[in-house]
């Protein structure tokens, strides 16, 4: 079962990396341009009304006939529940700071490059740790529901899927209990680095 686990933690995580990636790509196109955020705000959360059941097998199949199958398609799939979140926070994020602080960069002359480290995306941490921690924990229910259509032999998402072919109910609930402890394992290091990453942002 750990095998398993470890099949379906790698794709998750993957796909979280490529989520975070594409989310705040996104989101800093929307913030810095008024016309990508009309153009495409809207069109990132209308994504999500499409249910993950219905584009998982279209992705898999997609991909897979251009010859791309293993962790790859699963993690494409994760990304797609994890970018979400990540795009939301962190637009807010990169838009709470104060008209105020804005005005005070903008005396010093300070560029947009440079607003952007020193005061939009520390702003935006409070905001983004907690959409990391739902971001990873809808990855890994996609990553299972990719496992689902596409015959896995590995994976915990397989695993369910074999055991309620053949009415294996131990190796159903041993599926779940494991999917659950790895959410909590996930959920539990983002925790972490964001303790540590908040932490050094405290003044001495």
């Amino acid at each position: 079962m750990l095998l398993h686990t470890w099949v379906t933690a790698s794709a998750a995580l993957t796909g979280f990396g490529m989520g975070v990636v594409l989310g705040l790509l996104l989101a800093v196109c929307i913030v810095h341009s008024k016309t990508l955020d009309k153009a495409l705000l809207p069109w990132i959360v209308a994504s999500q009304t499409v249910p993950v059941l219905a584009i998982a097998p279209i992705v898999l199949i997609i991909l897979g006939s251009l010859g791309i199958t293993g962790l790859l398609p699963k993690a494409v799939i994760a990304m797609y529940l994890c970018f979400f979140p990540v795009t939301v926070a962190m637009v807010q994020g990169l838009r709470s700071p104060q008209r105020l602080e804005m005005e005070l960069l903008h005396t010093y002359a300070t560029g947009k490059v440079d607003t952007f480290w020193l005061l939009r995306l520390p702003a935006s941490l409070p905001f983004l740790f907690p959409a990391f921690r739902v971001a990873i924990a809808s990855g890994l229910v996609g990553t299972m529901v990719a496992e689902l259509p596409t015959g896995a032999q590995a994976g915990l998402g397989a695993r369910l899927l074999t055991g309620s072919y053949y009415g294996n109910t131990v190796q159903i609930w041993s599926a779940l209990v494991m999917a659950s402890l790895l959410g909590l394992l996930l959920t539990a290091m983002v925790s972490l680095i964001e303790r540590l990453v908040m932490r050094t942002r405290r003044p001495a």
